[in-house]
């Protein structure tokens, strides 16, 4: 079984009948990470050895009775123009390539409510300003089916990590004008 080929509900069934730990999941998924991001550059800021850390701390809260809400333990990557606080959240740009967000936005605090495992900030158009993904100031993101393609999108990281298999799903954000 490859865990990092299985769905989200695949994973919490595994998760539910102790077929799987948060931890193997997490680690699994770091690992598909290390050996795919070089081609595909997905990540701006990958977030592996903490991601392991909090599967050690949910799975012993898990295993103690704590926490048995569904979500729990199932990693998710977020792109990179949601504030994590304490996290560098650039939105792919120079101008902000620095910058440690000083509070969560409020998916991130439900996201957090859950225990899900932040895997790390995908790649995305400068200030999500573009259709190709190929306008970071950091990279150019790849398609992992065909690697002198782009995955398309303001959230090509977002794309890139799911169709590789280096996060089960991701997290993106689309600014709309309200008249």
């Amino acid at each position: 079984m490859n865990i990092t080929e299985l769905t989200v509900h695949e994973l919490q069934e595994k998760l539910k009948n102790k077929e799987l730990t948060v931890t193997e999941i997490t680690k699994a998924y770091a690992d598909r990470i290390n050996e795919k991001e070089k081609d595909i550059e997905a990540f701006v800021t990958t977030l592996t050895d903490e991601a392991i850390k909090k599967a050690e701390e949910i799975q012993n809260k898990i295993d103690a009775g704590e926490i048995n809400n569904n979500l729990a333990g199932i990693p998710i990557g977020i792109k990179d123009n949601i504030c994590t606080k304490g996290i560098k959240t650039t939105c792919s740009s120079r101008m902000l390539e620095n910058f440690i967000a000083p509070y969560d936005a409020t998916v991130m605090e439900k996201i957090n409510n859950e225990n899900m495992i932040n895997l790390g900030k995908l790649n995305m158009d400068e200030f999500a300003m573009g259709s190709s993904t190929e306008y970071s100031y950091f990279k150019k993101t790849k398609n992992p089916w065909n690697l002198s393609k782009v995955p398309g999108g303001s959230s090509g990281g977002s794309a890139a990590a799911v169709a590789a298999d280096m996060v089960p799903w991701a997290i993106r954000l689309r600014y709309r004008r309200v008249n």
